[in-house]
C-alpha cells in the first residue's frame, strides 16, 4: 500500500499503526517478550492414542525427542506394578517406545539405562528422565541410585537418601548410552549445605552467553532424619552437560513455612524473549491458593531468580479426554515439553488416577500453538 494515496485520517492510522508495530519490534529486539505464555488457553483435549500404558507396569516420567529417523522416541521410568508403588525407589528403570506422531501411540522398544550392579552409584535404580538434543547429540539426564534392592510398603530410605543426578550421552534416541562411572550433580560434603543428602529431579537447558543452566530437586540433613530436608530446587551452571558443575546454593520456589512447597521442574529458554521458564508443581496451592495442587508457570530472566510468570496457571488435575470426558486426576505431575519448530507442541505429564495408587501411565497433552 502506498501511503501517499491515503486520505489525511487514515493515513494518520497507518502511520500511528507503523509506529506501534516499530515499537513492538524494538521491544523484542531488546529482548522483551512479545507475548506471555498462557497454557491454560493452549490446552487441548488428550485423544485415546496419547495415553501410554502398561498393565503390568508402572509408568512414569515421560520425556519426549524426535530423531533423525524422523520418529518420535519417549523415555520414561517404569516398574514392576506387582511390587506396589513405592517400588519406583529399588526398581525403576528407564525405558524407550517409539511413536509415528508427538501423540502417540508409542510402543515400547528397550530399556535404555537397565540395571548395572549395586556396586555403581546408579546400579539399581533409574528415574526422573529428561533428553534433549544439543549439537548432534542426545544427553541424558536422570536420577540413579543403590542400596539393598528391597522393595517396601513405604519408602526404602537408604535407596531414597542415595539418589544423585548422571547423564547418559548417545549419537541416537536408539542408543547405545554412555553412562559416566560418577554423578553428574552429587551432594555437597558440607553438612549444612542444602543439598547434603541427595540430589534428584534434574531438569536442564541452554543458558544465555553460553553455557547450560541445570535445576535439580535437593534435600538438606537440617530436618528430622530420615526425611531430612527442607525439600527445595537448586540451580547449577557448566560449560559441558557432562561436568563440571558449578552449583549456586539459593533455594528457589519457596514458600514461608513450606518444607516442600514444589516439585517437578521443568525448564526452557525462550531465546526469542531472551527468558527462562519452569513448569512446577504446586505442591498444595502454596503458590496459587484458590487452585490447590496444579502445575504452574514461573519466569526469569537470568535463571536464578524467579517468579511467578503473568499468566501462572498450566493446568489443575482435571483433564478432557478428546471422546468429551472430564477427569479429575490424583496426580498429575512430571511435567515436561516437547517442542515441534522452536514452540510448545505437547506437555507430558505422569498420572495416577486415585490415591490407591495401584496403577499409573503417561500422557501426552496437545498445545494451541503459540503466536
Amino acid at each position: 500500500m502506498n501511503s501517499s494515496t491515503i486520505n489525511p485520517s487514515n493515513r494518520r492510522q497507518f502511520l500511528a499503526a507503523l509506529a506501534i508495530k516499530a515499537a513492538a519490534l524494538s521491544t523484542l529486539a531488546a529482548g522483551e517478550p512479545a507475548a506471555d505464555y498462557d497454557f491454560a488457553t493452549m490446552i487441548q483435549p488428550v485423544p485415546l492414542t496419547a495415553k501410554f500404558s502398561d498393565p503390568d507396569y508402572y509408568i512414569w516420567c515421560g520425556t519426549l525427542v524426535k530423531g533423525d529417523d524422523a520418529k518420535y522416541h519417549l523415555f520414561y521410568s517404569r516398574w514392576p506394578r506387582k511390587l506396589g508403588f513405592n517400588a519406583w525407589v529399588t526398581h525403576s528403570e528407564i525405558a524407550h517406545a517409539v511413536g509415528d506422531t508427538p501423540l502417540g501411540p508409542f510402543k515400547h522398544r528397550d530399556v535404555a539405562l537397565p540395571p548395572r550392579g549395586k556396586e555403581f552409584w546408579d546400579g539399581l535404580c533409574t528415574h526422573n528422565p529428561t533428553i534433549n538434543n544439543f549439537g548432534g547429540k542426545y544427553y541424558l539426564y536422570y536420577m540413579g541410585n543403590t542400596g539393598d534392592g528391597v522393595p517396601m510398603k513405604n519408602l526404602n530410605w537408604t535407596h531414597r537418601n542415595n539418589q544423585r543426578i548422571g547423564v547418559a550421552v548417545a549419537n541416537s534416541p536408539n542408543g547405545p548410552w554412555t553412562r559416566l562411572d560418577r554423578p553428574v550433580v552429587d551432594v555437597s560434603p558440607d553438612d549444612a549445605a542444602p543439598d547434603a543428602l541427595m540430589t534428584s529431579n534434574p531438569t536442564f537447558c541452554e543458558r544465555l552467553g553460553g553455557g547450560y543452566l541445570i535445576l535439580y530437586k535437593a534435600v538438606g540433613k537440617r530436618n528430622k532424619m530420615p526425611f531430612g530436608g527442607p525439600v527445595v530446587h537448586l540451580t547449577a551452571t557448566a560449560d559441558s552437560l557432562t561436568g563440571p558443575m558449578t552449583k549456586k546454593l539459593r533455594p528457589t520456589f519457596t514458600a514461608p513455612g513450606a518444607a516442600f512447597p514444589a516439585e517437578d521442574p521443568y525448564i526452557w529458554l525462550d531465546k526469542s524473549t531472551r527468558r527462562y521458564y519452569a513448569i512446577v508443581k504446586d505442591q498444595n496451592g502454596h503458590f496459587t491458593p484458590q487452585r490447590g495442587r496444579s502445575l504452574i508457570l514461573w519466569e526469569s530472566t537470568d535463571g536464578f531468580d524467579w517468579k511467578l510468570a503473568a499468566h501462572p496457571m498450566v493446568t489443575t488435575n482435571l483433564i478432557h479426554w478428546a471422546d468429551g470426558r472430564k477427569q479429575m486426576l490424583e496426580n498429575l505431575e512430571r511435567p515436561q515439553l516437547f517442542f515441534e519448530n522452536g514452540r510448545p507442541a505437547v506437555l507430558l505429564c505422569a498420572v495416577a488416577e486415585d490415591g490407591k495408587l495401584e496403577h499409573s501411565y503417561n500422557i501426552q497433552i496437545p498445545l494451541r500453538p503459540t503466536p
